[in-house]
């Protein structure tokens, strides 16, 4: 009897096997400078290649022990990208990859496959852990693996040879368990947020937050900030002066935030650091300790509120987040960050 053909479905994709009919789109964004620069398949990469590697998906069933495939991700009018797939010999341990065609990015087409993927691997393979492998500069692959559930555990330093030079992997994984525990995360609004102050009692649980291997470049790890806060940096001749609180939520430990009170030259509150932990973002936090801080700093009598960030079109870039809460460029630029600033006279704080 005929095997039944491959395939996961998800709200709007069919993830299968690579085919035929898929080549001509496949070639097309893996020739694309944008798209290889961080992969390590032959450039140019031709319509042989690609015939090649349909040719033996053709015989495979989807992901199997000992070797790679290449399963398509098809939004109902063919293929948007790729997933690969690699089993160990025992079909315990897991390794993919996902590609998407840079004229189908930002409709989340990557996170929803690969969690697809992840899923089945984990339920109907029964692998133990999956694994995953990026150069430190694709931040977007990141934000997926983070999307996913996945653990940054690691840099291994110029560990391969690509385009001519040497590059570093930074690794990720993900446990069965804990892609079991990352399920069962709240997702939705908290039905409270508090600003409490870091106590003897709560310093590790704040001290463990964790910002994502994505964020690094735009958020400090809690512990510089406590550190800056004991030893405030000189600004114009006067140190700093720090302001910080725990971020609860529902009575759970979710972020960190600290201000630079005014002083000296600096005329207006400054919201130097917003943590929240990668388990807990994409919840509308950040939005309501931003309106708390404003809400507090206004009834203190400040006028306005500043921050500064680093600007698109850097991946990851928090510069939506504050446009949308109302802070507005003043055009001044920092060490490289956007300097903006929150009129607490006009928005609404309700």
């Amino acid at each position: 009897m005929a095997r039944r053909p491959f395939r996961i479905e998800t709200e709007r994709l069919t993830i299968r096997m690579l085919a035929r009919e898929d080549v001509t789109a496949f070639v097309h964004y893996r020739k694309l400078p944008a798209v290889y620069q961080y992969q390590d398949w032959p450039v140019p990469y031709t319509r042989d290649l690609a015939h090649e590697l349909t040719d033996e998906m053709e015989v495979a069933h989807g992901p199997t022990p000992g070797r790679w495939v290449q399963l398509a991700i098809d939004a109902g009018d063919g293929l948007v990208g790729d997933v690969a797939v690699f089993l160990d010999d025992a079909g315990t341990f897991a390794t993919i990859g996902f590609t998407i065609d840079p004229r189908h990015q930002g409709h989340g087409y990557a996170v929803e496959a690969a969690a697809g993927v992840i899923g089945w691997l984990f339920r109907r393979r029964r692998v133990h852990r999956i694994a995953a492998t990026i150069d430190p500069r694709n931040v977007a692959s990141a934000r997926v693996l983070e999307a996913c559930g996945f653990e940054y555990v690691g840099t291994a330093r110029s560990a391969a040879f690509q385009r001519g030079e040497w590059t570093d992997d930074a690794r990720f994984s993900l446990l069965e368990a804990d892609w079991k525990d990352w399920q069962r995360r709240p997702t939705g609004p908290p039905r409270t947020v508090r600003l409490v102050e870091v106590t003897d009692a709560n310093l590790r649980t704040v001290s463990r937050l964790d910002r994502g291997f994505s964020q690094r470049d735009f958020v400090a790890p809690v512990s510089i900030s406590l550190a800056q806060a004991l030893i405030p940096p000189i600004d114009d001749g006067a140190p700093l002066q720090p302001w910080y609180r725990a971020v609860e939520a529902d009575g759970e430990i979710v972020g960190f935030v600290m201000l630079a009170e005014p002083a000296g030259r600096q005329p207006h509150p400054y919201l130097w650091r917003l943590l929240i932990d990668r388990r807990h973002q994409r919840r509308g936090i950040g939005e309501r300790v931003v309106l708390d801080i404003a809400r507090r700093r206004r009834e203190a009598g400040a006028t306005h509120l500043d921050v500064s960030y680093v600007p698109l079109p850097a991946v990851g870039s928090p510069e939506p987040f504050y446009r949308r809460l109302g802070f507005v460029p003043t055009g001044e630029i920092d060490d490289g960050e956007v300097e903006a600033r929150l009129d607490l006279t006009t928005i609404d704080l309700r």
